[in-house]
């Protein structure tokens, strides 16, 4: 065992090497160097009884059981839309499922190639020069766009505007990024379910580093003047980021052509099932801030012999490189999932994607106009084109929303509840089929 502990593989100092290093911090021992309360300590036990696997798959059908089965019509950020089977086939192959960061292009081409692909689609959807091959999700995505926006404007204004609208775990998420950095978040209000101009126009100032703007909205609606947003900011010298998703991109106008220096969002709405939890985070942004941008970029070249090869390049920007003085903490990316996404999209290819885009609008509009019809509901709530979801008015029924969200609830449909008097839905391909039973319940629960 070359002097090292028994069962320690991933330890490679000796009994000596941490005797000498315990003395320097002047700790008797390992655990001296954790404040682990009593209460949370491990004390060697698990609690787990041992069980054979007939017992064990008996208690997991048993668990699984409990689960709600409902059909779900929510949003906000997270969205399942119908994933080929070959899709799990083919990324389930070894050689990109036990892939883990590309270091070594001389074995890893087929998957620095498919990873290079990814990125042109989202040039190619985004219309910017540069985007790399994932973020952690459409949050930290967004993060990084604000601590972009520090490292590269002139000037000194250390103030984020958002939407007042931002879901809650992306303005968290983004607080606790940006609050390293200095910086101030701050919101702007909406009107009608997307961007007050007037109200940005005021908060806007010299200070103002960074303007982000959603199109869709958290609510679905499809932003009417997203480049008059862009000049508001570009006015001040201010980053302009718009937050989209990846089937959006398929219809809507490309960000770059209304003044976006940066795009996030989530790409995860195609190759992955909506998790509430992981996703997949797109960014893309202009050439000028190559240097600038977090995470990995696979980059095409030719090898000696002059045939076009892929590495990961410029790694200087990342933190295993420069470590303080990197671009970014974030030293991985979401390979895997980039990967099914990039499958997905080639998969369906331009017309596919249109298509699939266009289905999201024709079925909003469809839902809500048959939710409409409803006595004592408004929808959709805000008089505004809707990408999948829409806000949903219950002031004029006999019940609030959460008592009808309730209602839905008993009867299978799950949906989201944003205030007292408002409702949140979404359809996608994978619950148009189940609208009219959606409406159906309405009907029954604000009778």
């Amino acid at each position: 065992m070359s002097g090292r502990d028994a069962g320690s593989p991933y330890a490679p100092h000796s009994p000596a090497d941490t005797a000498a290093m315990l003395e320097a911090v002047g700790a008797d021992s390992e655990a001296d160097l954790f404040d682990i309360p009593e209460s949370v300590a491990f004390d060697g036990e698990f609690g787990i009884p041992r069980r054979g696997e007939r017992e064990v798959r008996a208690d997991l059908r048993e668990t699984f059981a409990r689960n709600d089965d409902l059909t779900e019509f929510l949003g906000r950020g997270h969205y399942s839309h119908y994933v080929p089977s070959l899709v799990d086939d083919l990324s389930a192959r070894s050689e990109f499922l036990t892939s883990y960061t590309q270091y070594q292009p001389e074995i890893t081409q087929g998957f620095l190639q498919a990873l290079f692909e990814y990125q042109s689609m989202l040039v190619e959807l985004t219309g910017l020069s540069v985007a790399n091959c994932s973020m952690y999700d459409a949050a930290s995505a967004l993060a990084e766009a604000a601590l972009l926006s520090d490292r590269v404007r002139d000037a000194t204004g250390d103030t984020v505007l958002v939407p007042e609208a931002l879901r809650d775990g992306k303005r968290a998420t983004l607080d606790n990024y940006v609050d390293g950095a200095d910086l101030a978040v701050e919101t702007y209000p909406y009107r009608d379910g997307t961007v007050d101009l007037d109200a940005l126009g005021d908060r806007v100032d010299d200070d103002t580093a960074f303007v982000y703007a959603e199109n869709p909205a958290v609510t679905g609606a499809i932003e009417p003047e997203l480049e008059a947003v862009g000049d508001v900011a570009a006015d001040s010298d201010a980053l302009f980021c718009v937050g989209t998703d990846v089937v959006a991109l398929g219809l809507l106008r490309e960000p770059a052509a209304v003044g976006a220096d940066v795009v996030v969002g989530e790409a995860g709405a195609l190759g992955l099932p909506a998790s509430y939890g992981m996703g997949l985070g797109l960014f893309a942004c202009r050439e000028d801030y190559l240097r600038q941008v977090p995470g990995r970029l696979v980059g095409a070249s030719e090898d000696a012999a002059g045939r076009r090869a892929y590495t990961l390049t410029l790694q200087t920007r990342e933190q295993h490189i420069r470590k303080e003085r990197a671009t970014s903490n974030i030293c991985t990316n979401q390979a895997w999932v980039a990967l099914r996404t990039a499958m997905h999209a080639a998969m369906l290819g331009a017309d596919g994607l249109a298509g699939l885009a266009e289905d999201c609008v024709r079925n909003a509009s469809s839902l809500a106009a048959d939710l409409d019809g409803v006595d004592g509901v408004t929808a959709p709530l805000h008089d505004r084109h809707h990408f999948r979801e829409f806000a949903v008015g219950v002031a004029d029924a006999p019940v609030d929303a959460p008592t009808a969200a309730d209602g839905l609830r008993d009867r299978g449909y799950a949906v989201h509840t944003l205030d007292e008097e408002t409702l949140q839905v979404c359809v996608t391909d994978l619950t148009a089929d189940e609208t009219d039973g959606l409406v159906a319940a309405f009907a029954e629960v604000v009778a």
